[in-house]
């Protein structure tokens, strides 16, 4: 495993944030370089996400289509959300995952977190697998529309390949998924 190294570590001289939203912050600091030299770096914080993939006891996945305004295009993505401030990430993980599909269940596991987008923002996003889901109504916020559907991890992987399924999160979660189920044959 990688280790960190001090002399790549860029040290903060002035931070001035540009705008900032309801969940978005839009910063601009002066750095130093490990060189000594001096540069601008702009990034967004973020409050962090939870992303869950919900395994019905057919092995199935649930799955969701919810249009995406900045691409302006529906996507298909696992159930997932930001943290709300001082929540812990299981449970928002348990609360996105009742708002959205109306699926409940006390069996959780951490497959790890990512960083999705390391050149302009702090963003990390924890991966969680849930299983014996029960299912329930869903508790959508009123600006929520998606539509929950369910597939076999093979479509869900072939819908990878074939560019259906191309939201990143997404992505990630359902190969650690099917690597930690891979490994762990009496699930």
């Amino acid at each position: 495993m990688p280790t960190t190294s001090t002399d790549l570590i860029e040290h903060c001289l002035s931070s001035k944030t540009i705008t900032s939203g309801g969940m978005l912050t839009v910063k601009c600091d002066q750095v130093r370089l490990p060189n000594g030299n001096t540069s601008q770096r702009e990034y967004v914080t973020h409050p962090g996400a939870v992303v869950v993939v919900p395994l019905l006891s057919n092995g199935h996945v649930v799955l969701e289509r919810q249009f995406r305004y900045p691409l302006q295009q529906v996507f298909i993505e696992l159930p997932a959300g930001k943290i709300d401030a001082g929540e812990n990430i299981l449970v928002t993980g348990q609360r996105e995952l009742l708002e959205e599909t109306g699926y409940t269940t006390n069996h959780w596991l951490k497959l790890g977190h990512q960083h999705p987008c390391i050149g302009y923002s702090n963003e990390v996003i924890h991966m969680y697998l849930a299983w014996e889901l029960t299912a329930g109504n869903h508790q959508r916020d009123e600006d929520e529309s998606l539509e929950v559907f369910d597939a076999s991890f093979e479509d869900c992987l072939d819908m990878i390949q074939n560019g259906q399924i191309t939201d990143g999160k997404t992505i990630i979660a359902l190969f650690m998924a099917e690597k930690y189920l891979a490994s762990h044959p009496q699930f």
